[in-house]
């Protein structure tokens, strides 16, 4: 009997773009990382990249790719973020999918994925179609071959889904076991029924069509997949391993053990997981217990001899089907009971309202630019994965019906950005949690909102006071909320974005920076074509005029700006369209003589006069910018604070505070609360590499322990860890430096002292390539001494790190 296994990893994330700025922005909820895509790459999608296994000793004796060894998807959305911000775990991922054809008899590991992971059952026809294609056009764009398979989003699956992954050449999907209605053997006549899923899932599956097509389904083993995610089955990877081969019968025919679950869990929802995921994957070979398999080897070698019949309208993180994307039908998070979700059932209403709106003025519009307005959306996935100029007229020139106006080709880039949006207002996870306040159905309303926007250039239709007086029906679980109508005023409608509070962005930036120039503000580039900036005691009056061009739509505004900083948070800013008449001049001259004299009532009511009603404030900052202006502001007040009046306190108590520690009497609150502060602000300058001093942080990590100082350990760890990548770097690049490697292994002996939570992957990573391409070469670097000595430190380094030498 030929024994296989396959384990598959679902890797997505919901899209977190801003709508207005496609660029995620400051997460607060996932701090110490700047945004949630980030620090889950960090937990999981990089460490499955180089996962370690660890020998008797647990010390790491080998890194390997997980994703060479597994059956996995990426979502798209993801993918894309990744190859722009992530991009060394990116080009781990296509690299190991490259890597796997070598195991896999030529067959890749990675599969695609229906784009913006939209329930697919709950999609009209156009939207399935252009998911799915997109989803493969993507897949095709970053591994540079086609895919065989793809996972639908939460498996959710109805017989239209898979005629469209038929018709674009996908050979099989995977499904969860009760997703299967009845089976039988090729040939038969009887069909046996197999749901509660009594399917068979060691055995792939053909699907007839009722187009004539067919496609292939694989069943995952459900008990075993729920007890890697929720069962603690990751605790051991040899106790995965072990219950995985417990699932092959005594048949002596080829079976395949394969499993399901979110690529998350290896990391993510469970610490240490893609290690546990390594050592299954390297205990089942090296003791030839099953070959690794993935889908598509596997179904070349075994094609199915069972045909099957599929639950319509059904998934596998619904008991009830669908309905968790469109009905209080019981299935939550379970982290709030008594909460309901009748909120659902108006949020999809409102959706479908806007999409069939959309799509009738999309047709209307449209009609007049492309030869065909549908299959231009389709193709507008060509757009997406490259928004580059000649890019984006290429395909303007070939899916348009005439010669286009710069007008035109706004008016066609709107149009199809208000289709994508009414896609992306679909993501699941809007749906699947327990509360419509909260951030992922909040995004969907953004993502809505957007489509709304850019529908205005086109109809006086009031759009969105219909769409909220639907969600005005969806009633939330929080109080002062009250339904989907306050949330989206709450949440949404401060997220909006046009070219005026661009404007507004860049105006009050200019005023802390030294000097401005030509920039890219997320989508937008400013060109800036005048600019003055003036002070006056704590006054100080920026002003002029920029060029604004959207890199998605091709909008450009010439707008004039000012901007006046009346000290701290006080900040007043107006913007106008440029209209070239002289006002302005006139305006930036008046308010300089008004600003010599700090006549700052004067200043405000010569910028109402001028600019109206569009006055923004430190308010409408961007959210990064928005951080950092505020640091800037507070930067002096609290190095008085800190720096000044918080260490005079703590120096003129400094050894009271030791004496009351020795006779074992609590140091008053607040001294020690002016010693917490003071002592992690110097953690965290001394960690800085560029002030970087390792005997000033003994002292303060001294200071701190015998004073019992609380520390704030995810930030210092969060710093450490970034100072070790930059030493580790260092040494990537001068292996055989000495002083180098003195300096990480002291700070390594203190940082263990400490016992942070340390990230410390990077430098496993460089550590580890450092055993096998200078450790054995150090004596032609070195003289003997100098040998024995970098020796002994390189030793004392793996050991803190964990990283078996030799």
């Amino acid at each position: 009997m030929e024994k296989y296994v396959c384990i598959h990893g679902h890797f997505y994330q919901p899209p977190r773009e801003n709508p207005w700025l496609e660029e995620v922005e400051l997460e607060e909820s996932a701090l110490p990382f700047h945004d949630w895509n980030e620090r889950i790459t960090a937990e999981c999608y990089a460490p499955n990249a180089a996962s370690r296994i660890l020998g008797n000793d647990r010390q790491i004796i080998a890194i390997t790719n997980n994703y060479s060894k597994i059956s996995f998807n990426i979502g798209p959305t993801l993918l894309l973020w990744m190859k722009k911000h992530a991009k060394d775990t990116y080009e781990a991922i296509i690299n190991a999918d490259e890597e796997s054809k070598k195991h896999f008899s030529g067959h890749g590991s990675a599969i695609a994925q229906a784009f913006n992971h939209m329930i697919m059952p709950l999609a009209n026809d156009r939207d399935i179609r252009t998911q799915v294609y997109w989803g493969l056009k993507t897949f095709e764009s970053n591994f540079n071959r086609k895919p065989e398979g793809m996972w639908l989003p939460e498996t959710a699956v109805d017989i239209r889904t898979l005629e469209a992954l038929a018709e674009f050449g996908i050979k099989f999907t995977i499904l969860a076991p009760h997703q299967a209605a009845r089976c039988r053997v090729i040939g038969e006549q009887e069909w046996q029924n197999v749901s509660d899923a009594k399917i068979d899932p060691r055995l792939p599956y053909l699907c007839n069509l009722p187009s004539g097509k067919k496609i292939n389904i694989f069943f995952y083993d459900g008990p075993i997949s729920n007890d890697i995610s929720f069962g603690g089955l990751l605790d051991n990877g040899e106790t995965l391993a072990n219950r995985l081969i417990g699932c092959f019968s005594d048949n002596k025919e080829a079976q395949l053990v394969n499993i399901a679950t979110d690529g998350e869990t290896y990391g993510h929802h469970h610490r240490y997981g893609d290690m546990a995921l390594a050592y299954c994957l390297s205990f089942i070979e090296s003791n030839n217990l099953a070959k690794i398999t993935i889908y598509g080897e596997y179904l070349e070698k075994y094609p199915p001899n069972h045909e099957v019949e599929i639950i319509e309208g059904s998934s596998w993180s619904c008991v009830h089907g669908i309905e968790r994307w469109r009905s209080n039908c019981g299935c939550n998070s379970g982290l709030h009971p008594g909460w309901q979700q009748e909120w659902r059932k108006p949020l999809r209403e409102a959706n479908d309202w806007l999409r069939d709106k959309l799509s009738l003025l999309y047709e209307e519009k449209a009609k007049d630019i492309f030869s065909d307005p549908w299959k231009a959306r389709d193709e507008y996935i060509r757009v997406i994965l490259d928004r580059s100029d000649d890019n984006v007229y290429g395909f303007l020139e070939e899916q348009s019906c005439k010669k286009l106006s710069d007008e035109e080709v706004v008016d066609a880039l709107r149009l199809l950005e208000m289709q994508r949006h009414a896609m992306l207002m679909y993501t699941s996870c809007g749906w699947f949690f327990d509360e419509i306040s909260g951030i992922e159905s909040t995004q969907v309303m953004k993502y809505a909102s957007r489509a709304i926007q850019l529908a205005s250039y086109f109809t006086d239709s009031q759009l969105e006071s219909k769409y909220l007086s639907i969600l005005e029906k969806a009633p939330s679980n929080i109080e002062h909320i009250g339904n989907g109508r306050k949330a989206y005023e709450i949440y949404v409608r401060p997220s909006q974005v046009d070219m005026l509070r661009v404007g507004a962005h860049y105006a009050i930036s200019s005023i802390f920076e030294e000097k401005q120039e030509d920039i890219d503000i997320y989508c937008y580039n400013v060109q800036c074509n005048r600019f003055e900036k003036e002070r006056a005691g704590k006054l100080t009056l920026c002003a002029g005029e920029a060029s604004f061009f959207s890199n998605i739509t091709f909008e450009e505004k010439e707008i004039a700006f000012a901007a006046l900083h009346m000290g701290k948070h006080n900040v007043l800013s107006g913007l106008k369209e440029h209209s070239g008449n002289g006002e302005f001049e006139d305006l930036i001259s008046k308010m300089k003589e008004a600003l010599k004299i700090e006549d700052i009532s004067t200043l405000v009511q010569l910028m109402d006069d001028f600019f109206g009603t569009h006055n923004y404030t430190l308010r409408h900052l961007f959210k990064d910018q928005q951080r950092r202006v505020i640091n800037y502001i507070f930067e002096e007040p609290l190095h008085n604070i800190i720096d000044v009046a918080f260490r005079g306190i703590l120096e003129s108590n400094y050894t009271t505070m030791n004496f009351l520690k020795e006779i074992g009497t609590p140091i008053p609150k607040p001294l020690e609360r002016v010693a917490e502060v003071t002592l992690n602000a110097d953690f965290l300058k001394l960690l800085s590499y560029d002030t970087f001093d390792l005997k000033t942080l003994k002292g303060v990590a001294e200071d701190a322990k015998r004073l019992d100082i609380p520390l704030d350990r995810d930030a210092i760890g969060l710093a450490s860890s970034s100072l070790m990548d930059t030493f580790f770097t260092m040494l990537k690049d001068k292996p055989f430096e000495i002083e180098i490697l003195s300096k990480i292994n002291d700070t390594l002996d203190l940082l263990n002292e400490l016992k942070l939570p340390l990230y410390l992957w990077r430098a496993q990573n460089v550590y580890f390539h450092l055993t096998k391409d200078a450790y054995p070469k150090v004596k032609e670097h070195l003289d003997e001494k100098d040998a024995e000595r970098w020796t002994e430190l390189f030793r004392r380094v793996g050991e803190r790190l964990g990283v078996r030498v030799g």
